[in-house]
């Protein structure tokens, strides 16, 4: 007799269905693990037999056989020891085959037979209520499950729970989801003293969700006005809520089971590697820019980072995906960011200090601005300088203006742009391209005489041209959502790079 229990493989965000196949047969006792299994699962042996043993259940002297079908899919992770120690006892007779059938089953075992929470679970429980099956998995991992609106859910705590609900004599409530977090009070733009340029174009990134890098001398306060950019975006709309929550839950970085609707802030240290950064590793792990998704990727000291792990970033940032391709996996994860950096113009950071300078300016100034390359700053929409603040700016009182102010035009601007893009699959302007941008974000006759000299004079390549539209674009909703005029296309060319130092 054969027992199939149903579970999952994960092949980034996405879910493969796995099936369990247990079968118990005479020769000399053995309990084996086939269907390409790492390290992980074929280490699940031990914690199910001791699990098992915990419950008062010994192993049968009997070759013991677990495939993991289909047998060419590599499988990781532990959540395959519940599947396994199921399938067990449904060829025991301990709990019914027929009932496990119409579950998709995943959960890793304690030694004492307790159930701990896997990655995952979010992804499956969708996948489960398409396959029109239940979901068991550990209680911790009830009320995220929950959230895929899936009734037939059973979230024991212990094995032996489980065994009693399906004998009848314990009843295990379903879960529910819990409340979508709330992390507090975001810093507040009314914080941050004089930069009134750096601020108008962090309201315009904000706006249209364009890339923004910021340079500036060491304590000028580009952190700071970076910290301050999740203040002024919208929550996120629940399909985008659900679309990150799939992500950190493969992960396994959703918390508790609760989901948000904040955007995410991921500030990665400059040391980080290019795997930490666009995904990979053994496990072909999400990287920084998928757990940025739909929020902001702020990169600080820019060209302290590894050059071949800012290029990698090239990308991800024009498809909105990070796919990473290994020997034995080939796998894609969501990656729509923003991407906010900041830099010192030079290594000692005072190139516009003779005092402060150190005597190689400015061609140290020309060299640390080398590392990076072209093409990737060409991928940025917004280019601003943030001086250094005087102690007079810091003597005055607080602004007037704080981000509930400017978030408010953020959501209206926004609000413009979800009307424009209804049925698109768009949801901001960074996001126009081909014929989508020439029939939104075309300027006037005035606008476009003056991008065709400026181009020329800036020498912008053609994603440097789609660029000032898009940001012209986006200057325009600001301003109430007309057409992109004259006024627009100069504030944004105004904000495009300069050439570097020599």
């Amino acid at each position: 007799m054969v027992v199939r229990i149903h579970t999952v493989a994960f092949e980034g965000i996405e879910v493969v269905p796995v099936e369990v196949e247990v079968a118990l047969a005479q020769g000399l006792p053995a309990f084996s693990v086939v269907g390409l299994p790492d390290k992980a699962v074929a280490e699940s042996r031990e914690r199910v037999r001791a699990a098992l043993g915990a419950i008062g259940l010994g192993l049968p002297p009997k070759r013991i056989t677990v495939n993991l079908a289909p047998a060419d899919l590599p499988k990781e992770g532990s959540h395959f020891d519940l599947p396994i120690a199921l399938g067990l006892m449904a060829a025991l007779g301990l709990v019914p085959a027929e009932e496990l059938d119409g579950y998709v089953a995943l959960g890793e075992l304690s030694l004492d037979g307790r159930l701990n929470p896997v990655a995952g679970v979010l992804n499956a429980a969708v996948a489960a209520v398409a396959d029109e099956r239940g979901l068991i998995c550990p209680a911790r991992s009830g009320p995220e499950a929950a959230w895929a609106g899936n009734p037939a859910v059973l979230a024991p705590a212990s094995l032996i729970a489980l065994v009693n609900h399906f004998k009848g004599t314990q009843l295990l409530d379903t879960p529910r989801p819990r409340p979508p977090t709330e992390s507090g009070a975001a810093p507040d733009l009314r914080d941050v003293k004089g930069q009134e340029s750096a601020k108008r174009a962090l309201e315009i990134a904000a706006a249209g969700g364009h890339h923004l890098l910021m340079q500036g001398s060491p304590g000028s306060g580009k952190s700071m006005l970076a910290a301050r950019l999740p203040g002024l975006l919208p929550p996120l709309e629940p399909a985008e809520a659900l679309e990150l929550s799939l992500v950190l839950s493969v992960a396994g970085q959703l918390n508790d089971g609760t989901i948000t609707r904040e955007r995410p802030f991921r500030n990665p240290h400059h040391s980080a590697s290019q795997a930490a950064l666009v995904g990979g590793g053994q496990r072909a792990k999400p990287g920084e820019v998928s757990l940025a998704h739909r929020g902001v990727l702020f990169l600080d000291e820019l060209p302290e980072f590894q050059r071949a792990a800012l290029e990698a970033l090239r990308q991800p940032i024009e498809s909105g995906r990070a796919v990473v391709a290994r020997a034995n996996a080939h796998v894609s994860y969501p990656a729509r960011f923003q991407l906010v950096a900041a830099m010192n113009p030079c290594r000692c950071g005072y190139l516009d200090d003779a005092g402060r300078a150190c005597a190689k300016a400015p061609r140290c100034a020309a060299d640390y601005q080398n590392r990076l390359s072209g093409p990737l700053l060409d991928r940025f929409d917004l280019f601003v300088d943030v001086p250094a603040v005087s102690v007079a700016d810091l003597a005055l009182p607080a602004p007037a203006e704080g981000s509930r102010e400017v978030a408010a035009r953020v959501a209206a601007a926004r609000a413009i742009q979800a009307r424009r893009f209804t049925g698109t699959g768009l949801s901001t302007n960074a996001e126009l391209e081909g014929e989508a941008l020439d029939r939104h974000a075309s300027p006037d006759e005035a606008g476009r005489k003056l991008m065709l000299e400026a181009a020329d004079r800036l020498r912008l390549s053609a994603r440097g041209y789609h660029r000032v539209l898009k940001v012209a674009r986006t200057i325009a909703d600001l301003a109430g959502g007309g057409g992109v005029g004259r006024i627009h296309v100069a504030e944004a060319l105004s904000l495009r790079r300069r050439a570097p130092v020599q």
